[in-house]
C-alpha cells in the first residue's frame, strides 16, 4: 500500500470542510503576511493564545512596512505573553527586509522566504502553502506524528530528521488542493490524531491506518520529558520582560530586582535579555525595552 493510500486524499479533504477550526488566518480574505505573522506566533505557542493577540498585532500593523516602522520596544510590547520573544525581533528583522527589498510583499517562493531574517524551512513552507497555495511539503510535530502512525505504524515519530520528513509529506500531497491537503494533515494532528490520548474513534482515516491495523503498538523509544515551566530561566526573563512591558520609562535594576527573589539566576537571565537584543541598559545603568530609551 503506497503512503498516500493510508490516508486518501478525499477522505481527509472531505473531513476537513466539516471540521475544520474557523481560524483567521485560514480565511481568503487573510493576506500573505497574516499567513506569515499567524506561523510565527504558533510556533510553540497554542492556537487560543495566539488568536487575539494576532489580531491585535494585524490591526495595528497590517502589513510589513507598518511592522517595520515600529520600535522593537513597541513590537515586544504587541507580542505580550506569548512566549519566546526573540520571536518577535525576528518578525520585525523579516518584515523590514521584505518592506525594503521586496516591495512590501511577502515572497511566494520557498528559497526567497528562506533568504530572510529569521525564517527558517518550516515557516517558509507553510508561508508558501498557505499564503500562495504552493504544493511544498509542511511538516511540523502534528504532520510527523500523523505520518509515524498512518503510514510507518509507529506511535511516534521519534527524532527529527528533515530529509525523511519531507520526502514522507512530499509522497503523500495529492496533485490537487495540495496546500489545503497539508493544513488538514496539520488539522488532524492538532485534533485527532493528538500525542497522549489520541481520538482514534474519530478519525477519518481509522479504516487505513498502519498503526490502528497493527494493534496500537506502545513506543518503544525514550520517553520525553515533559517540559516544565515554574522556577526555569524561561519564566525569570518572562518576570524581567513583564517589567519593562508596564512601564514607559526606563528603570533602575532595584525595580528588576523585585520580579525574581533568586539574585544569582536573575542576574543571569537579565544578563542573557541584554545579550538577545530584547533589553537594553542606557548610558546611566537604567534599563529598558529596546529603543525605549
Amino acid at each position: 500500500m503506497s503512503a498516500s493510500a493510508n490516508i486518501p486524499a478525499d477522505t481527509l479533504l472531505d473531513w476537513f470542510a466539516d471540521t475544520a477550526r474557523d481560524l483567521p488566518w485560514r480565511r481568503p480574505e487573510c493576506t500573505a503576511w497574516g499567513v506569515l505573522v499567524s506561523e510565527v506566533m504558533l510556533q510553540q505557542t497554542p492556537v487560543n493564545r495566539v488568536e487575539p493577540i494576532w489580531r491585535d498585532w494585524l490591526e495595528r500593523w497590517p502589513t510589513p512596512s507598518s511592522t517595520a516602522a515600529a520600535t522593537q520596544g513597541e513590537v515586544l510590547r504587541a507580542w505580550g505573553k506569548l512566549g519566546y520573544p526573540r520571536r518577535a525581533l525576528r518578525l520585525h528583522a523579516a518584515a523590514r527586509a521584505i518592506a525594503e527589498d521586496h516591495d512590501d510583499v511577502v515572497p511566494s517562493d520557498v528559497d526567497t522566504l528562506l533568504a530572510l531574517p529569521g525564517i527558517g524551512a518550516y515557516t517558509a513552507r507553510a508561508v508558501a502553502a498557505f499564503a500562495y497555495g504552493q504544493a511544498v511539503p509542511v511538516v511540523d510535530t502534528n504532520v510527523r506524528r500523523v505520518v509515524a502512525r498512518a503510514v510507518h505504524g509507529a506511535a511516534d515519530a521519534g527524532p527529527p530528521s528533515t530529509t525523511r520528513d519531507l520526502r514522507d509529506a512530499e509522497a503523500l500531497l495529492p496533485r490537487e488542493r495540495a496546500a489545503t491537503y497539508s493544513a488538514a494533515l496539520m488539522e488532524l494532528g492538532a485534533l485527532v490524531c493528538v500525542a497522549r490520548t489520541p481520538r482514534c474513534a474519530d478519525c477519518p482515516v481509522l479504516a487505513t491506518c498502519r498503526w490502528q491495523r497493527a494493534g496500537r503498538p506502545a513506543h518503544d523509544g525514550p520517553v520525553k520529558a515533559a517540559q516544565k515551566f515554574a522556577g526555569t530561566d524561561r519564566q525569570v526573563r518572562g518576570r524581567l520582560l513583564d517589567v519593562l512591558r508596564g512601564t514607559t520609562e526606563p528603570v533602575e535594576k532595584a525595580v528588576l530586582d523585585l520580579a525574581w527573589s533568586d539574585a544569582g539566576q536573575r542576574d543571569r537571565c537579565l544578563h542573557s535579555l541584554l545579550v538577545d537584543g530584547l533589553v537594553e541598559q542606557t548610558r546611566d545603568g537604567l534599563f529598558a525595552l529596546p529603543g525605549e530609551h
